[in-house]
């Protein structure tokens, strides 16, 4: 009786999956009719609960396999690493646009792959003005400034100077154009990884070149295009050392390279260790070939930065970790040497099989950590990606809140602190700890004077959520001198 009751409660199930599965089929595609690039339809895609969809899409590329045609598609209003080749069948032909003539660009004002309203196009229109904050006000002053222009919820970069164009030729040369036609650096560089032009952005970019990376005992599919080299392009897996992170075309070529590899760490010095996590600080320019091969790593999970092949201004610290074959990487970021904008972060990244258990807060609390050991305050180089503003949000508002939280009453009174006070403490630049007061709407204006609230459910999901957070950084682990670069000539 029971196996009878488990086939009649079965059986409905299936009836309704061969009905669901039987609507999604497109209609017959009219053989008359030619997709080409920037035409517009919708796709059959799957989303994050596995049930179908159907987004607008645009075809960045046609080829032709033997006995089919695949479209490379990128989702409007999706993040590009949701773009993949799609077979004819998951097309809906019978809403196909056609791309206009005038339009030679798929992007005229913004990114691809950006919303409309995203932060990211935001600040991209807004990239080279200059921040209306006065240092001199006092910080209630300051605050009512930024709140009446709207700038103290998404603080804009200041971008003096002229873009350096990516280099030409990307398959990995040394050689990095200077902003002056004469060769002679004319000014110390303003940011450290400025955003890509897009508007010279082509087709070849736009579309992820590398189909997957074995490194170390993990695969990775890769989001975004990345300039290795064309003929590593067209392999079914792309193999890396995942010490020293040369490329190599073959597992053959990875075993025999892993022979005269004598790397089980990456170079450099290790300024922290606390149980079976390290940090180690890489210097561009004396190590070059694992710079630009950590670079172009990066790259395939990096949209909004752009790639440098000099990496001699930039310092790299690359979180690892220990076990009894070496120590493997997890992550890192980079920063530069010199930074006129008190940036302290340009890239930074934690790779996919280690996201969303805590490594990222920790590349970001080290990041402050040396910013401390400096007495600077510091903020990351915008723009920063969807992930990485979700990342540094939730540990500026964790950080702030953790310090509110700790203030004592002085003399019965109501415990009182200022924004400058805060970003002493945390080295958190200031703007971005009023647009943190601001994001978790603590600020309030009462009786002539801003006032901080912290309501019951502020105070709860904090606590909560410090309750997750087992991985901090320990400063007593830290083992960090920094360095006067502008006292070292060209670093």
């Amino acid at each position: 009786m029971q196996s009878a009751e488990t086939l009649w409660l079965c059986k409905p199930r299936f009836i309704s999956c061969l009905r669901s599965w039987s609507v999604t089929i497109p209609q017959v595609t009219n053989p008359g009719v030619d997709v080409v690039e920037g035409c517009r339809l919708p796709v059959l895609r799957k989303n994050q609960e596995n049930e179908d969809e159907w987004p607008l899409a645009e075809i960045l590329s046609v080829k032709e396999i033997p006995g089919r045609k695949l479209y490379y598609v990128h989702y409007i209003d999706f993040n590009k690493r949701l773009d993949e080749w799609v077979t004819p069948d998951r097309l809906d032909m019978k809403k196909l646009q056609f791309p206009k003539k005038e339009a030679k660009t798929p992007t005229k004002n913004g990114l691809p792959g950006s919303r409309p309203s995203s932060p990211e196009r935001e600040v991209v229109r807004a990239a080279g003005k200059s921040l209306p904050t006065k240092t001199s006000l006092p910080d209630f002053q300051v605050l009512q400034q930024q709140a009446q222009n709207g700038t103290a919820r998404r603080p804009m970069p200041n971008q003096p100077g002229r873009k350096r164009k990516q280099p030409p030729n990307c398959g990995g040369t040394d050689e990095d154009s200077q902003d002056s036609s004469d060769g002679i650096p004319s000014a110390p560089r303003m940011t450290g990884s400025l955003v890509s032009d897009r508007s010279h952005d082509d087709i070849v970019t736009r579309m992820k070149n590398i189909d997957c990376i074995e490194l170390g005992r993990h695969r990775l599919k890769p989001w975004y295009f990345s300039p290795y080299p064309q003929e590593l392009t067209t392999l079914p897996i792309l193999y890396l050392c995942e010490f020293c992170l040369k490329y190599l075309k073959s597992l053959k070529c990875l075993q025999r390279h892993l022979t005269k590899c004598n790397l089980r760490h990456p170079p450099g010095n290790e300024i922290y260790r606390k149980g079976t996590i390290s940090f180690f600080e890489i210097d561009g320019r004396k190590n070059k070939t694992y710079s630009q091969n950590l670079c172009l790593l990066a790259k395939c999970f990096l949209d909004h930065k752009t790639l440098y092949y000099d990496t001699d201004p930039f310092l790299f610290y690359v979180m690892t970790e220990y076990d009894s074959k070496g120590f493997h990487i997890v992550g890192y970021f980079s920063k530069e040497k010199e930074s006129t904008e008190d940036y302290n972060v340009a890239c930074i990244l934690t790779l996919p099989p280690y996201q969303r258990r805590g490594y990222g807060k920790l590349l970001i609390e080290f990041s402050y950590e040396l910013s401390k050991v400096e007495g600077k305050t510091g903020t990351p180089e915008k723009p920063l990606s969807d992930l990485g503003l979700l990342s540094y949000r939730s540990y500026w508002s964790q950080t702030i809140l953790e310090i509110l939280m700790d203030l004592k009453p002085d003399n019965g009174e109501r415990p009182q602190i200022t924004i400058n006070e805060i970003s002493e403490i945390t080295s958190v630049k200031k703007e971005d700890v009023i647009s943190t007061l601001q994001y978790l709407n603590l600020i309030n204006y009462y009786k002539g004077q801003y006032i901080l609230t912290l309501s019951e459910d502020i105070v709860e999901g904090h606590e909560r959520a410090m309750q997750k957070r087992h991985l901090r950084i320990d400063p007593k682990c830290l083992h960090f001198t920094p360095k006067d670069w502008s006292k070292r000539g060209k670093w």
